[in-house]
């Protein structure tokens, strides 16, 4: 256990060596934000994975964080639509986060899910987060301490400090600004950061003119963490110099492992297609039928 001040980041990801070594430390806040998936394309379902993170076990002292429910937008046409300031701020102080925080966050999967909550922290201003670099996989493979159950309470004490939203950074492009790049009346790289195999085998068609890099391409199968160095670069070669990228997948998750595998290479105009397939594909076959 580590006391003292708030841990400092130094990049969007930590190893699982780091986390280890300030597990305990004043003001870290430990997320697990997975999601479980059943079915392929049109027909996936999105659970919350809370009952796993308690029946399978967490990192130690890491609270859960729902982006099927709590984490997303309520009401809404599309999966996963990013939440409003007031309800992030209200779901995140829940989880014990205030300002002072440095927060790390993982899931059980390749980090689509971890990525998503980075990307949502990032875009109300909020950059002391960073995902955990090979999730859960890579932390249990270790053999490091996994917890069973439930966590405490994760809210903090009365008259501890709240949660504020900062300024909201134009990091989500919208459909209309996915319409302009196809057009090239607003030029930027579509990545499509999403497996066919996810998408079924019967979908309509993706973007036109998307550059497909998957999150397999990524990540590194051994280890679960994402490649280094030129291996994460050589993945984005045909669209690395491109001034502006949108990525974008089936409701917006692998987009944002493809947008922090970006950040990470240093590229500053990047964006995630919230809205993603499930939005494009209703709305272009709405404009068909029109």
């Amino acid at each position: 256990m580590v006391s003292g001040m708030a841990p400092v980041l130094t990049s969007p990801l930590v190893s699982t060596q780091w986390l280890a070594d300030h597990l305990g430390a004043d003001e870290l806040v430990v997320l697990d934000a997975s999601v479980h998936t059943v079915g392929t394309g049109l027909d996936t379902v999105w659970r919350p994975a809370h009952d796993s993170y308690e029946q399978h076990g967490h990192v130690p002292g890491a609270h859960y964080a729902d982006l099927v429910t709590d984490l997303s937008a309520p009401h809404t046409d599309v999966p996963f639509t990013r939440p409003g300031a007031e309800q992030f701020e209200s779901a995140v102080h829940a989880l014990g986060v205030t300002n002072a925080s440095t927060v790390v966050v993982y899931d059980d999967s390749v980090g689509e899910w971890s990525a998503r909550l980075w990307w949502i922290f990032r875009s109300f201003g909020f950059d002391s987060v960073a995902v955990l670099d090979g999730g859960f996989t890579k932390w249990r493979d270790e053999g490091r301490p996994v917890r069973i159950g439930s966590s405490s309470s994760a809210a903090p004490a009365a008259g501890q400090d709240s949660f504020l939203a900062g300024e909201t950074r134009e990091l989500w492009a919208d459909h209309d600004r996915v319409v302009r790049a196809t057009t090239g009346e607003q030029p930027a790289a579509l990545v499509l950061a999403a497996d066919e195999s996810v998408l079924g085998d019967d979908h309509p068609p993706v973007i036109p003119g998307s550059t497909p890099i998957t999150v397999g391409s990524l990540v590194d199968p051994a280890t679960n963490a994402y490649r280094k160095g030129q291996a994460l670069a050589d993945a984005f070669a045909e669209v690395i110099d491109s001034e502006e990228i949108v990525t974008y997948c089936g409701v917006g998750s692998a987009a944002c492992v493809d947008a922090l595998a970006l950040t990470v290479l240093g590229h500053e105009r990047v964006q995630v297609y919230d809205g993603s397939l499930v939005e494009w594909w209703r709305l272009e076959a709405g404009s068909v039928a029109s």
